[in-house]
């Protein structure tokens, strides 16, 4: 029997769910990283960045290659990048929602003091 779409979706989303994962997509946006520039952004162990990137690998999402000692990784394609921007459209949207509610609650606590 197939898997339902919409469990491999949640699988998917899953493997996204980690935030070390989650800020490799987002560096590699604007390209191709060497491992090393990755390190010094994210500031994690080396062992623990190489797991996350395996994940990240294993998935299909990102693609490596090895040039002498130095192993760059990239998005494995567009949707990708546009997905991260549309995570970052919508927690924009969901915050600013907050923003307007905690102000509201705000206003509510002066007028009844």
């Amino acid at each position: 029997m197939p898997v339902p779409l919409y469990q491999v979706k949640a699988e998917f989303f899953r493997m996204l769910g980690h935030p070390v994962r989650i800020r490799v997509l987002e560096l590699l946006q604007d390209g191709p990283l060497p491992v090393r520039d990755l390190l010094a952004a994210i500031e994690i162990e080396p062992a623990a960045l190489s797991q996350q990137l395996a994940v990240l690998r294993r998935s299909g999402i990102v693609t490596s290659a090895r040039t002498g000692s130095t192993v760059v990784y990239e998005l494995a394609g567009g949707d990708v990048a546009e997905l991260m921007r549309a995570a970052r459209r919508i927690l924009t949207e969901m915050l600013a929602g907050q923003h307007e509610l905690l102000e509201e609650l705000r206003e509510a606590e002066v007028a009844t003091q």
